[in-house]
């Protein structure tokens, strides 16, 4: 079901299409998901891999936007409240409830946050995760260990969501492909088709795994390709303004020492005016983000000295336990893509982040900004802008109710197979079938050699980056390791894809590349 070769193959067979969506990001793939859970024949083209780009380097929350709440955006914060309890219950298992504390070290901060916190419960209605408290000092050094007692006057709690980014990219994938649509990574959008009266109707594709380019024709075409928004907008109009100015945020990973309890910690006031962030995920410490505006985007963007110092810097004026660059296990790097500012004066905090959804002259259909939380409220209103266009036939959105692929039934965190849900029982069944599977890929990390098998089955993993950044996330978590394993996830690769000593010697290769801009 979820092999290549067959979809390719409906690429051959099928060259009309209701919609096809240009970006395999999060936005993308809820569009497809939408699209084809509405009974549309959809098709999605991802030029590398799904959430390769932001969408695999968030800061791992699944959240309604303290911050947003702070900015007086109240209509912001509802729909993401309200999107977040749906995602709890259609991904059960890669979504968490996460409690947060909010150290005060001034004596009006506690009564300010509490005040705030309470609007966001009340926003939340029924879909609430639990209700925010005041606790006194000693209750906050009790539950955060490393935080820095001098000065502190208490916490404020309050609770949030927690998830994988890129497994849920990879897990709607798959969904999209069980409600008929057809999913392709690694398989590049080169031009823009159009018709005699100049409507985008089309676009050529090429597989950059063999080559072989593709005449694909639709009714509609979305652009939902992130901070690559411009670059598709150019095929459609060589004189088109930006619309997207790309903004850095970097994250640190850290050993689990650094923030041992089960609470999270929200710094709100650092001195960039951004809130930070130190989130328990997958057994070590994501710490994040920075804000910073760039000129130009990459696929693979690098953390700037300053960012990571500015992260360091502000942790060790809240943590008793000292960082240093040596601690830091894996540094990422993604970039927002932001609608570009009217003028310099515009800061990207002060950006809004609510996604627009724009229709060129040829008709071609643009959605820009948002975040993981509203991917499936942006995908809905994209669907909706189409019908009201007259360019489908109207039929009803059916996504709130619709469980994402392996969510159905409890979720047993006592192993890192989890965040499989319901597949973990077919990855058990490999490991009986073939015990070498059940084998760990690296001594000090829990994943294990069945795992690889399993992104390269079901998962539509090519590549070992693929496997190391989106499936695993041993990229992510411990880069240095990441780099060590890499002969051996290409190993078993070249094996299930059937490649040659020359792919598996050129995989290596190109993933120690990509690795070394997480070590720091």
């Amino acid at each position: 079901m979820f092999n290549r070769e067959t979809l390719i193959q409906e690429l051959n067979a099928q060259s009309h299409w209701d919609l096809i969506v240009i970006g395999g990001g999060a936005t993308g793939l809820g569009i497809a998901l939408d699209s084809a859970s509405r009974g549309y024949k959809t098709l999605l083209l991802e030029q590398v891999d799904f959430a390769k780009g932001t969408s695999s380097r968030s800061t791992k929350l699944v959240h309604g936007g303290v911050r947003y709440l702070a900015q007086g955006n109240i209509d912001l914060v509802r729909e993401a409240l309200y999107e977040r309890g749906l995602l709890l219950k259609n991904a059960s298992h890669l979504v968490n409830k996460q409690s947060f504390i909010i150290p005060n070290y001034k004596r009006w901060d506690g009564l300010f946050y509490t005040i705030g916190l309470k609007i966001y419960d009340f926003l939340a209605g029924k879909l609430s995760f639990g209700k925010s408290v005041r606790i006194s000092k000693k209750k906050t050094i009790s539950r955060l260990k490393t935080i820095k007692s001098k000065r502190l006057k208490g916490g404020v709690v309050y609770f949030d969501g927690q998830f994988d980014d890129a497994r849920l990219a990879v897990n709607i994938a798959q969904t999209c492909l069980e409600h008929g649509a057809t999913v392709l990574n690694h398989c590049k959008v080169e031009y823009l088709l159009k018709s005699d009266n100049g409507l985008v109707n089309g676009v050529v594709a090429k597989d950059l795994e063999t080559g072989s380019i593709y005449n694909l024709y639709a009714k509609v075409v979305v652009n939902a390709t992130g901070v690559f928004t411009d670059d598709i907008l150019k095929m459609d109009n060589e004189t088109a303004n930006n619309l997207v100015r790309p903004s850095q945020g970097i994250h640190l990973v850290l050993d689990r020492s650094f923030l041992p309890g089960d609470d999270a910690i929200m710094i709100p006031k650092t001195d960039d005016g951004r809130v930070l962030f130190l989130v328990p995920w997958h057994n070590r410490v994501v710490v994040g983000t920075t804000d910073t505006l760039l000129d130009s985007h990459s696929l693979e963007p690098k953390a700037l000295d300053n960012e990571i110092d500015f992260i360091l810097q502000t942790l060790n004026r809240y943590l008793n336990k000292n960082v240093s660059k040596k601690d830091v296990l894996s540094v990422f790097a993604g970039l927002r893509p932001l609608a570009a500012p009217k003028d310099d004066s515009e800061t990207t905090k002060e950006i809004s982040r609510s996604h627009k959804i724009m229709v060129s002259e040829s008709e071609l259909i643009t959605i820009t900004g948002g975040k993981w939380t509203s991917y499936r409220r942006m995908a809905q209103d994209t669907l909706n802008k189409i019908i009201e266009l007259k360019k489908l036939p109207r039929k009803a959105c059916v996504s709130n109710n619709l469980l994402i692929h392996g969510a159905n039934g409890p979720v047993d965190r006592s192993s890192h197979l989890y965040v499989y849900g319901t597949d973990r029982i077919a990855i058990d069944n490999l490991i009986k079938e073939s015990p070498e599977l059940g084998e760990k890929l690296h001594p000090k990390l829990e994943f294990l050699k069945a795992e690889v098998v399993w992104a390269a089955r079901n998962e539509m993993a090519r590549t070992v980056e693929d496997v190391l950044a989106r499936r695993v996330r041993i990229l992510f978590l411990d880069a240095k390791v990441a780099l060590a394993v890499a002969p051996k996830v290409a190993e078993i690769l070249a094996s299930e894809l059937n490649r040659s000593e020359e792919w598996k010697l050129n995989q290596i290769m190109d993933f120690n590349r990509i690795a070394k801009k997480y070590i720091l």
